[in-house]
């Protein structure tokens, strides 16, 4: 049976998706940020016979999450998408996600799968020198870190806003850490999308003119530090091979692919 879920089960859905808090990072945000009565985000329950429930499907503005780790009804979860013609992305673990998309009855216009790691140590981060200056970011920062993304070739397409840079470092929801020479940000590592349990890594990375010096990654190990200490389960995607070996040597490990369908 599938029904929309509301206030009352917030303690059942908590402890569902709580079970995997780094593949869960966003159904536990949206729902700490915006609860089960709310104009931008529905949720909905797939239960068994026996009343337990086994998968959740969340939809955050236009966006669809699913997370439903053992059997549940495919066809079921995919006709509540079906019934809105204004939903725009569909996301999940990729194992999960293929479980449902033949019934979707629209043609994805740009299907992407990422490879989806998480790390719950800081055994393997690199030790930072003890004259190796990194600054906390300030809601002020939020300029000059996003012109520094934007002066890296791999992230210079990336759709990043100031205002959502400086409205997530006032918030909370992120953290920044980064490195000047001569008064410029060459190098940082940010996070996003933090939950009371787990928090996303992005925006890794250094200026050509910087690079081969270790400083995204010390940037990185200054952050994650932070965060693990806060008892947060952090994760991250990639889609590239030689990033991933990067991230395993600091202690990420996969945990699968995550699939994100644009329609």
């Amino acid at each position: 049976m599938i029904r929309k879920l509301v206030e009352q089960d917030r303690t059942l859905t908590m402890s569902f998706v709580s079970a995997k808090p780094a593949e869960n990072l966003f159904i536990i945000g949206d729902i700490e940020g915006y609860g089960f009565h709310s104009d931008i985000q529905t949720l909905w329950g797939d239960f068994s016979e026996s009343g337990e429930l086994r998968a959740v499907l969340l939809k955050y503005d236009q966006n669809f999450i699913l997370y439903a780790p053992a059997t549940f009804d495919h066809e079921g979860v995919a006709s509540v998408i079906n019934q809105d013609s204004n939903f725009t992305y569909l996301s999940g673990i990729e194992e999960m996600v293929n479980k449902i998309t033949p019934y979707i009855k629209r043609e994805p216009k740009k299907p992407r799968v990422m490879y989806y790691a998480k790390c719950e140590t800081a055994d393997h981060l690199p030790e930072i020198p003890a004259d190796m200056l990194i600054e906390k970011a300030v809601p002020e920062d939020a300029g000059a870190i996003i012109a520094q993304m934007k002066a890296i070739p791999e992230f210079a397409e990336g759709n990043y806003s100031v205002e959502h840079k400086r409205s997530s470092l006032e918030k909370g929801f992120g953290h920044a850490y980064f490195i000047k020479e001569d008064d410029v940000i060459v190098s940082s590592a940010s996070s996003t999308a933090e939950n009371s349990q787990s928090a996303m890594i992005v925006g890794v990375g250094t200026l050509e003119s910087h690079q081969n010096r270790g400083l995204a990654s010390y940037c990185m190990s200054k952050l994650c530090r932070e965060l693990l200490a806060e008892g947060k389960m952090l994760c991250l995607f990639y889609d590239n091979p030689a990033a991933g070996s990067i991230y395993k040597r600091i202690g990420f490990v996969d945990i699968g692919k995550w699939s994100m369908w644009t329609y």
